[in-house]
Formats: structure tokens, sequence, C-alpha cells
């Protein structure tokens, strides 16, 4: 294989570290919060007190000032290890760098420490019931009424949704502005007239709540906005290139922990008299899906050296996130024939990886978006 040589000593330390984690934290009690809908807030104060959440937070706001590439290590092994209850990349690599790049200082001394801790769980209040990839089109209102919003509105599909203590939420600040209305505001689940929906009842990713998310009348001060009025749809594309990545950072982990089990499922399941990888179509399925997969992971690699770098644009996050996304659809649906009719059993792992891997096309921007991301870039 291609030696990765884009992490320190130091991060594969982490890497270790992250790993033992998972594996007496995480993995034990995952069935169970699959079950439950959601994961215990234990989990999220054990990792914060290992110093795995907002790492790269800098160090006078609670984090360790480390580089993207912590959090990436941090994201491809809960990836690898199939561990997608926990809504740790969403709060880390997402709620905490809207704060860290464009909150105020006030904002950023109140939050970032206790986020870090997991003393706070963050959610991000983007998608709607009539806008999901399209932001221009929500509908949620902030209107100013002296020192104060006071907002009415909707979200839905909200990752970390009924554990959230905050919400960065997109909100129309001006409604007739376009995409130059569109402001985000933090608002804490304890104000009045904010309301957790149900928790959705999904597909796969049983463990990780996601919700609708209701808001009549909620009052919040003009200080809980984050940037300017109007800048939330340009602070929304700053942020999006690397979280399209640490999609796609955690799809190469997955088909790389679906490879490895599976491999080892075929050399011990016998079939007419001999184990399934000793047939010839196994082995070359086998070595067509790890090439492929290597070569995403060289791209991949290559994309958060660009994020350490600031220099990962838009198109090419689209890029890694539309082909590591559909190759771990693809890495999971092949590899589930090899188990025969026990790949549609829940007690085996890759029935869980196939469940799992098929939001991969439509979070974060669906395949067709990415699609057209990259063509504008290829036909302009």
């Amino acid at each position: 294989m291609v030696p990765r040589n884009i992490f320190s000593e130091e991060h594969e330390q982490f890497r270790d570290s992250v790993r033992r984690f998972i594996a007496t934290e995480i993995t034990p009690y995952h069935r169970q919060w699959e079950k439950d809908g959601k994961v215990s807030r234990d989990v999220w104060l054990k990792a914060g007190a290992a110093g795995f959440l907002c790492s790269n937070v800098p160090e006078e706001f609670g984090g360790v000032g480390a580089d993207f590439k912590y959090n990436a290590i941090f994201t491809e092994e809960l990836g690898r290890a199939g561990a997608t209850g926990p809504g740790f990349s969403v709060h880390s690599d997402m709620a905490a760098t809207y704060l860290t790049n464009f909150g105020s200082q006030e904002q950023k001394r109140k939050w970032l420490p206790k986020m870090a801790s997991g003393e706070v769980i963050a959610a991000i209040g983007l998608t709607e019931p009539g806008a999901g990839s399209d932001l221009k089109a929500i509908s949620t209102m902030a209107v100013r009424d002296g020192d104060d919003y006071v907002i009415n509105g909707q979200k839905v599909y909200i990752s970390n949704g009924q554990l959230c203590d905050i919400v960065i939420l997109a909100c129309k600040t001006d409604r007739e502005a376009g995409a130059k209305g569109m402001t985000f505001i933090i608002v804490e689940s304890d104000r009045p007239g904010f309301e957790r929906g149900r928790n959705l009842e999904k597909l796969g990713l049983k463990a990780q709540d996601t919700s609708e998310l209701f808001f009549s009348n909620v009052r919040v001060p003009v200080s809980n906005r984050i940037g300017e009025e109007g800048q939330g749809f340009s602070i929304a594309m700053h942020n999006l290139a690397e979280e399209r990545l640490s999609i796609a950072v955690s799809a190469v982990g997955a088909c790389e922990g679906i490879l490895e089990y599976t491999v080892a499922y075929t050399k011990e399941r016998k079939v007419f008299g001999q184990t399934v990888a000793d047939f010839q179509n196994t082995r070359f399925k086998i070595a067509e899906l790890t090439a492929h997969v290597q070569a995403a992971r060289v791209f991949v690699d290559r994309c958060i050296e660009l994020a350490v770098e600031k220099k990962l644009d838009s198109t090419v996050a689209a890029m890694a996130k539309m082909i590591a996304g559909e190759l771990q659809c693809k890495v999971a649906d092949e590899c589930l024939q090899f188990y025969g009719g026990y790949g549609y059993m829940m007690e085996y792992q890759i029935a869980h990886a196939y469940l799992d891997a098929r939001i991969r096309r439509i979070a974060g921007g669906s395949s067709e978006v990415m699609r057209e991301i990259i063509s504008r870039k290829v036909f302009a």
C-alpha cells in the first residue's frame, strides 16, 4: 500500500489513543445506543476529558491548538470502527469552526471551552423541510426587536438535535435579499419557544440523534449573532469545504474498516468445501475494491494537507466528498454479498455498515449537487 506520510509520530500516538478510546468507551455500548436512538452524554464528557473534542480550537479557548490532522484522525477512526452514533464531527469540525473563525471574543470565551470539555453539545441548524442543499431557500426568520432577535421557523434532519445545548442557527434576517439575507445566530436550547421535535427514525445511523427543531417567538440577544447581519451565506460557504472533507475522511475510514473485517470473514466462512476467500471472484473483487479505496485514500490525504494549509477549495472538497461517499456505498454493498444471508442479519457489522453508508450520497450536499459544483469549474 502507498505509505502515508502526512502524519507525524505525535499524530500516530494520538491515533493509538483514539483507537483505545473507541474500543473501550464506544464500541461496547454502540448497539444499545442504536436501540436508544442516541448516545449517552457521558461519552461526550469522556471524549472531552481525553482531548478529542475541538482539538484544533486555540488553547486560550479551551482547545489544544492542534492542526486539522488531529480532527481528521478522530473522524477517520470513528468511521473505521463503524462508530456512527456520537455526532462528534458536527460538533468539532463544523459548529466549533463557525465560532473559531467568525465568533466574537465573548462567544468564543463563553462556548468553546465547554464544547471542548463535552459539557456543551452543539448542533448546526441549516436544513428545513423546504430547503435542503439550497440554503438560499430557508424560511426561518429572525426579526430584529431592539437588542434582541425574535426567531420563528423550523429545522429538520438536525444531527445532535436531541442532545444539543446550543444550535448554530441559519436564519433569514432579510427575506428579500436572497443569499445576502442569511445570518447565523446562536440559540440556546433552554430559551422559551425552543422545542425539540421527535427523534427521527432513520434508515441507518440509528445511534445518532437526528431531530426536528421548532422555534416559536424565540428571543435571543443580538450578541448571539455570529458575524454581521447578512454574512451567513458567505460564512457557510467558507466552512463548507472542510465540512465536506470531514465526510470524505469518515467515508474512507469506513471503507477500510469494512474491507478489513470482510477479508477476515471470507477467510473463515466455507462454501462448497473451501473458504469464500479461495474463490477467484472473491479475491478479484476485494482486490478491485482495495485499489479504489487506496486511490481515494491518497486523494483525501492530499485534501487534508490542503485544509491544514488553508488551500482547500470548494470544488476539490466536492470531489472528495462525492468520490469517497459513493465509494463507501459501493464497498458496503459488494462486501455484504460475501456474507450471503448472514449479511442481511443485523447481528453482523456489515449490515449496519450497509445501512449507514447510504446517507453519504445525500448529507452534506447530495452527489448531484457535488457534480453540479464540479461541472461549474470544468465548464467555466
